[in-house]
Order: structure tokens, then sequence, then C-alpha cells
């Protein structure tokens, strides 16, 4: 299954593919073009890590002398005027780590933002709409679903405001694969390495959806009394709306008492969309 089709780029003039590039931190656009934002006066290569800027506040520049004229000063962090291979990726163009910080990092210290930490990140489209698919060293930090990919990457960026957020290589897209897996066809059981990060009471209640089998249902009621926290049942809840692995850890599938469909975080549409798919999968 192709979840993603790799962004090859025109040699055209039309701006929407160069948003997209910059939008998806893709590598293959280093090079091909720099992109301003005037609200800072920098330039940046298309992968650059910084927080993504509003559309309206970018200008697109074919060289850097292009860009240097236009008034702008070459950005800090991406450091345009570098090879392409310092940027995080080799001369073949895949991914490796320059940092491995993150496997040793604190709770704590991964939701100050995970300073210094590479995550690679892939926008793909499902039947829901597009996703977003996210990785650090230890394994998938954030699936999100959402209505466009601009704000996907500011949900991660929000996430996660202090790591490196860099497009993911063509390999990547296996994993965005796989997710997209888990979503057409629940019942394939698709194993994900997991970077679960929380509260401990939030990882109790996370581990405790993971346990729910596909095509059923378990009520905030149920999974506060498994934690053994039977009175628990609104920060249950609460914990279900702070999960950003979306269908990995399957919040989708807990209900109210009634058996009635209550919020997620993603919006109730999709949370009846994935339950109608998981009951009625063959």
């Amino acid at each position: 299954m192709n979840a993603r089709k790799q962004m090859r780029l025109p040699t055209g003039n039309d701006a929407d593919w160069r948003w997209q590039g910059v939008v998806a931190r893709d590598p293959g656009a280093d090079g091909k073009f720099f992109y301003s934002v005037k609200t800072t006066g920098v330039y940046c290569r298309p992968s650059c890590a910084s927080r993504l800027a509003k559309r309206e506040n970018v200008a697109f520049h074919k060289t850097q002398a292009d860009a240097e004229a236009a008034g702008f000063r070459a950005c800090k962090r991406c450091k345009p005027g570098k090879p392409i291979f310092d940027t995080g990726f080799n001369s073949g163009g895949r991914f490796y780590e320059t940092s491995h910080e993150c496997l040793g990092m604190t709770p704590s210290a991964f939701r100050a933002g995970g300073e210094n930490t590479n995550i690679l990140f892939a926008i793909g489209q499902s039947s829901l709409g597009p996703m977003l698919v996210a990785k650090s060293a230890k394994g998938v930090c954030a699936i999100l679903l959402g209505a466009d990919p601009e704000s996907l990457v500011r949900d991660l960026q929000d996430q996660f405001p202090k790591a490196n957020l860099l497009g993911g290589d063509k390999d990547f897209e296996k994993l965005v694969s796989k997710v997209v897996g888990l979503i057409e066809a629940p019942r394939t059981g698709v194993d994900l390495p997991l970077d679960i990060r929380g509260t401990a009471f939030q990882q109790r209640v996370w581990r405790a959806l993971r346990k729910i089998p596909v095509g059923t249902t378990a009520s905030y009621t149920d999974i506060a009394r498994r934690i053994g926290s039977p009175k628990s049942v609104r920060a249950v809840a609460q914990a279900c709306g702070a999960n950003s692995i979306a269908v990995a850890i399957p919040c989708h599938r807990v209900v109210r008492t009634d058996g009635g469909l209550s919020g997620y975080r993603w919006g109730v549409e999709r949370k009846r969309a994935l339950l109608e798919r998981e009951t009625t999968a063959r």
C-alpha cells in the first residue's frame, strides 16, 4: 500500500509545490529553492527544522543570492550556505541520527519539548484525511489526524517545541504505510515501536487502551477499574484526550457507559468511522 507519494518536485514556477516541500520538511527539495520569512528576515532551505511560518509570510527564491538580494539573511539553524549533506542526510539522501540523547530522555524532559532531539515526520493521506506520523530514535511518538497538513505540523511543533523536526526520508514511507494499514485494515494487527511519554497515570491508561481488542469497546468506567482507580473516571477521559498517538493507542475504543460516543481529539466523526470499520472488518 502506497501511503504517501514521495514528493517529486517539478521544474515550473508554481509556488504550491514549493510550499508543500516546506510543510513536509522535504530534504529532496533542498538545493532546488530557498524560502524566506518576512517576519523574521531570514531565508532557509526547505528542510529547515524551524517552526513553520504562516504561508502569507513566506516567499520563494531560486538561489541564495536572490534571497540575499531581497534583503534576507541566512538562517543560523539550517545554515543554507552549507552543503546539503550537513543537514543530517548523507549523500544518498538517507537520514542518520546525529544525536541519541532521546534514548535516555526522562518523561519530564520529553514533555518540556524534546530539547536537542531529532524527530522525523511525514504527512500522509488516509480515508480519514491527512495524517502526520512522527518518530524519535526510540519509536513512533505521534500519529496526528486533521483537516490539513499545516495544522498537523503546528500541532507537532506545539508538542515538541525544542525538538529538531526533520522531514522523513524515502524509507520513512514504510512506517507511514503501516499506520495507514492500522486505519484502513485494523485487523491486520500491525505492531509499531512506540515512544510513549506521559505521566505515570496516563501511561497506565494508555497501556489499558492497547489491551482493548479490535472490534470491541470499553467505557471510561471500565478503564478506571482495570487500572485500579475506579474513582478516576474523569482523569481517564482526560488521559484519552491527551493521547497523541492515534489508532496505535486506540482511545477511539473508549465510549460512554451507555455505549454512546463522547469527545475524541480528532473529531467524533473520525471516531465513529474507526469503530464502524473495526466492527465490520473481516
